[in-house]
Order: structure tokens, then C-alpha cells, then sequence
């Protein structure tokens, strides 16, 4: 049993994957991340270590090389954000160029930092990314907010109001409401009634937020 007099364990802020082929700069940044104290971080030399380790466990944030010998790092872009859709991926190079940040960015990708950048700049990104993705919740809370924002774009996709969901429900909009802004988890009934609604399994939707 825990005494009163040991400290409490931090609640880590994110679980980071960083794919770099440079094996100095895998261990700079491991070690200023793990000196953090708050994020989990797994580094990975190439692509394929990289989609293997994404398969074991996903990351909250995947620091991004893109030169790395023969492989671009476009390409591993693509295919992150196709198996992981809304994954946030920072961009990191010592090749910057205003084209490539304009390609890597219709691609979704959260932020760009070219090398030589500062501890402190990447604090600062890293910080934004958090917030943004709303990472180092509870687990509850992240689910609840995943689901409601996901239930909410099939609504909005279908150009439902709020009304127009409870009517093939049967659910309140009061409920509905709750459960879109991730103040509610649905039932498993409500949960059941919204995906027929929509005409989309239970798994369909539960895989879609990536949880």
C-alpha cells in the first residue's frame, strides 16, 4: 500500500514515436524527451520499424524525418495517415524547403521544424500538439470525446440537425447533445440505435476514432 509520504505518478502527457535514420540525433532526442518526464518515446532507425512498433502500440505523436537515405519521407507520411488517419505528425528535416512544407501540410501533417531547431522550439510544438489533441486525459475522457466528435460528423455529413438524429434514434437531443460534446459515453443501446441510424457497424465506428 502506498503511503502518504510517496509522491503521486505523473500522468504522462503523450507517447511519442520518432523515426530518424541518424542514430545521434535518435539518441539526442530520446534522452531531452525522457529528461521531460512527461511522454513516453520509442525511436526507430526506419519505416519499418517504425509501422511495426505503430502496430504494437499506437503513438500520440510521430516526429518525422524526411531524408532518410532511399526512403522519403512523403511517403511514409502517406501511408502513416492512411493506416492511422489523425495521427499527429510533426515534421523534422535539415532540408527545409517552402514546397515541401506545402505538400507535407495538404497532407494533414500538425507542424514542420527544421533542423537546427531549439529545445525550446520543440517544447513549445510539442506542448501546442497536447492541447490540440487534447492528449494526457484519462483514457474515459478521450474516448467520450473521440466518439461524440466522430458521431458528430457522420451527423453533419448527412446535413442532420441535432432534431433530425433524434428522430431516427429515438434518443432526446439532450442526449444526443451530451454524447457529440464528450460530456456523455452512449450506451451500448444509444450506441446501437445512432449506428443503425446511420447504416455503419458498431466496429465501423469504434475503429474510425483510432482508439
Amino acid at each position: 500500500m502506498m503511503s502518504s509520504m510517496e509522491p503521486a505518478v505523473q500522468e504522462l502527457a503523450a507517447d511519442i514515436a520518432v523515426l530518424d535514420d541518424d542514430h545521434d540525433f535518435r539518441t539526442y532526442l530520446e534522452d531531452f524527451l525522457k529528461d521531460e518526464s512527461i511522454y513516453a518515446v520509442r525511436t526507430f532507425p526506419t519505416a519499418t520499424d517504425l509501422f511495426n512498433g505503430c502496430e504494437e502500440r499506437s503513438p500520440d505523436i510521430v516526429l518525422l524525418d524526411m531524408k532518410m537515405g532511399d526512403t522519403t519521407g512523403d511517403k511514409v507520411l502517406e501511408q502513416l495517415l492512411a493506416r492511422w488517419p489523425g495521427m499527429c505528425v510533426i515534421i523534422i528535416t535539415g532540408y527545409p524547403s517552402l514546397e515541401d512544407m506545402r505538400a507535407t501540410f495538404k497532407l494533414k501533417v500538425f507542424d514542420y521544424l527544421a533542423k537546427p531547431f531549439s529545445l525550446a522550439q520543440l517544447r513549445q510544438v510539442l506542448e501546442h500538439a497536447v492541447n490540440t489533441f487534447r492528449l494526457g486525459r484519462a483514457p474515459q475522457d478521450r474516448l467520450r470525446e473521440r466518439l461524440g466528435h466522430s458521431i458528430k460528423m457522420m451527423r453533419v455529413e448527412r446535413d442532420w440537425s441535432l432534431k433530425d438524429l433524434a428522430g431516427h434514434t429515438r434518443l432526446s437531443v439532450s442526449q444526443i447533445s451530451a454524447i457529440e460534446r464528450g460530456t456523455n459515453l452512449p450506451s451500448i443501446e444509444s450506441l446501437l440505435a445512432i449506428c443503425r441510424a446511420f447504416e455503419r457497424k458498431p466496429s465501423e465506428v469504434l475503429s474510425a476514432i483510432d482508439f
